[in-house]
This record gives C-alpha cells, structure tokens and sequence, in this order.
C-alpha cells in the first residue's frame, strides 16, 4: 500500500478495546496511516460524510445503526472508501448481503493485524477499468454468485468478481487467459497467477458441488450443464461476462 498523509482509514467498532488495539497495531506496521475510530454505524457514517476516507474497516454488530446500514449508506456517497468488513459473523447469507450492499471484502474479527493490513493494501491498490459503473456491476456479478452458490469469504470470490469485470471490458482476454488475465489479478492482489487459477477453479467447484446446477440453468436460460460436466475457468468467466454484456453491463 503506498501510503502517505492522505491515506485515511476509519475504523468503526462498537468494543472500545479491539477499536483501539487494531489502530495501535495497524498503526506500528505503517506510520504514515491516518487512522480514527468511531464507537457506532451512525457516528462512523458522519466522520465518513465529513471527511474522505480511504478505506473504512466495520463490524457488522454496531449500535445505533448496524454494520449492514452503514455499508449501505457509504456506497452512496459521492467518493465512497473501501469498505472492509471485519467481524465475527461468517454465516454465508449475511456476508453476501454485505457484499450486496457495497462491502468490498471480509475479513473474520481475530485475523492477524498484519493480514487485515495486507488486505487493506490490496483493496487500495485495485483500480476498477470502468469507475462509473463498478458498484452497479459488481451487485450483477454478486447476484449471479449468490445464484449459483459461490460463497463471497472464499478467494476465489474476489479473483473471480474481477475475472469477469475484466472479460466484460476486454472480451479478447478470454483467448490468452494464462498468460494475461491471471497474471494481472495476481499483480493486483500480490499473489501468484497459479494461486488465482487455483481459487478460481476451487469457486466453481464449489458451486457445483452445492448441486445448484438448475439454478446455473436457470439463471441463462438455457441448459449449459448437467451435475457431471463442470466448465474450464475461461468458459465460466466468458460465459457470465457475455451475459453481462447481453444485459447491457
């Protein structure tokens, strides 16, 4: 994460004393982090509607306002932060509503400082191809996840949500998908490009081995596959992308 005096993060925390050890931490691994706390989802979004803040670290259990409200309400601002959620509920539906709300990323409560910091850099250093219509789109390509069972707190969620932003905006990546598309998420994500494929691979078996194979059919009108046929990466990718494009993404 290049940071500087202008990377500001918000951490909004209902438990005063992780509040304040996650600042203090964060804080040791990088100096130059501007870093504040707020106690609840309602003072969190007026500090946020006050001042830009990078990106913005939440629970989902807060007073006043709860974590999902607030994620909510900061994907309408005009310059919306990274919004991380960092809590202790992992049930699949209530990381999926969050992440259809606007959270763009979950981390459990209790994960290593260093990893939320890791994160933290990651989702700052990713810059979507097309800002103006990157909120809309990413709640497209979550719903179709949600569809097909792809759980959003595994790596392949994020590798994957990007895959496809990127086949939407250059179709012509499909045909050079080792040497161009995982190269490039991995560059973005500071991983590997073989550790792409492979989470992106372990997504797609996951929703198949969910055995919502009727809902896939469903959801493009046609019947792609049966229970014993599971698409490549590319044909999954090209295959939700060219449906993005056909909805006019």
């Amino acid at each position: 994460m290049e940071t500087n005096k202008n990377t500001n993060i918000l951490i909004v925390n209902s438990n005063e004393e992780y509040a304040n050890q996650l600042k203090n931490e964060l804080s040791s691994i990088d100096p130059n982090l501007s870093i504040e706390i707020a106690m609840d989802g309602e003072d969190g979004f007026n500090k946020a509607t006050n001042k830009n803040y990078s990106i913005v670290l939440c629970d989902l259990v807060l007073q006043k306002i709860d974590g999902f409200e607030l994620i909510e309400k900061l994907a309408t601002l005009k310059n919306k932060p990274k919004i991380l959620v960092v809590s202790t509920l992992t049930q699949e539906t209530l990381l999926n509503k969050a992440i259809e709300l606007g959270a763009d990323y979950f981390i459990t409560k209790g994960t290593n400082v260093e990893l939320i910091y890791k994160r933290c850099k990651q989702l700052l250093n990713t810059v979507p191809a097309k800002v103006n219509h990157n909120r809309a789109l990413d709640e497209k390509i979550s719903n179709i996840f949600i569809t097909v069972g792809i759980p959003a707190h595994i790596k392949g969620y994020q590798f994957l949500r990007e895959a496809i932003k990127m086949a939407i905006d250059n179709p012509e990546i499909i045909n050079s998908i080792t040497k161009q598309l995982y190269p490039s998420i991995a560059n973005r994500f500071e991983t590997s490009a073989s550790k792409v494929e492979r989470a992106i691979r372990h997504a797609i078996e996951v929703a198949w081995n969910r055995g919502k194979i009727e809902n896939i059919n469903n959801l493009f009108g046609i019947k792609v596959y049966n229970s014993n046929e599971k698409p490549t990466n590319g044909e999954f990718i090209a295959l939700v992308a060219d449906k993005m494009l056909i909805e006019g993404a």
